[in-house]
């Protein structure tokens, strides 16, 4: 559960966060939150998909494997592809709002908030910033107003017909299946439907773009699979004969 707090440079003078890669640090999770402006980063290596949230409103999300706690993307050695989606890259910190504007927030209960002096430090030993806390800041800023564009362009989708449900169906090296189902894509053949005026009025918003992005990102679905089967036959075979 988190345990949110206001970063100062008091409360939180000797914080270190561990910024390794891997499970025991948060990292097994089977998709996280996209947004449009990361997607040409993105589609090099994650399919980009969109789901309903609670509230019934399509957000765009990483997909980083093909069931709950899995993330394919995790080995030995940490992330095994360059770029992390930026909403993986901000924890433990977020955003939040405190008299009337933009504050920077930790989750002290994250695993990442280092107990020791494992870690990159957070605030210099006079109290400025550290370098690793500009990133952060960084990161979160570029996080923030991506989220804060995102339900625009979910909007245009949605108005011009361009999601799509798609499921995915797995055949496991048992022969059992596996499905992968409350996705959407995007629309191809109403996407290509489109008439010159709409293309333009996307063009002109920058939506065009990241919608092709999405596009094209679905190709790093087979890839995603053969990950999927490599894994679960490496499970197989170091599973303890009965």
């Amino acid at each position: 559960m988190q345990k949110t707090e206001l970063l100062n440079n008091i409360t939180h003078k000797d914080l270190r966060v561990i910024t390794h890669r891997g499970a025991q640090w948060g990292d097994a999770v089977m998709s996280c939150l996209a947004t449009p402006d990361e997607f040409r980063k993105l589609q090099a290596h994650y399919p980009i998909v969109f789901q309903e949230n609670a509230q019934g409103q399509f957000q765009p999300l990483a997909l980083l494997g093909l069931q709950d706690g899995e993330n394919l993307f995790l080995g030995a050695k940490g992330w095994s592809v360059p770029y992390v989606p930026l909403s993986m890259q901000r924890g433990p910190f977020m955003i939040g709002v405190a008299d009337d504007e933009l504050r920077m927030l930790i989750d002290i209960a994250s695993p990442r908030i280092s107990q020791g002096a494992e870690g990159e430090a957070v605030f210099l030993p006079q109290g400025g910033n550290t370098e690793f806390l500009e990133q952060a800041n960084s990161i979160l800023k570029a996080l923030h107003e991506g989220l804060q564009a995102t339900p625009e362009f979910v909007e245009a989708l949605v108005a011009h017909n361009l999601l799509e449900p798609f499921v995915l169906d797995v055949e496991r090296p048992d022969g059992t299946h596996g499905r992968l189902v409350g996705m959407y894509t995007i629309f191809e053949e109403r996407l290509a439907a489109l008439d010159a005026n709409t293309i333009g009025l996307l063009h002109q918003a920058d939506y065009l773009q990241p919608i092709y992005m999405a596009v094209a990102s679905m190709s790093n679905l087979q890839t995603l699979i053969q990950l999927h089967l490599a894994q679960e036959a490496q499970e197989i075979q170091a599973a303890p004969e009965v």
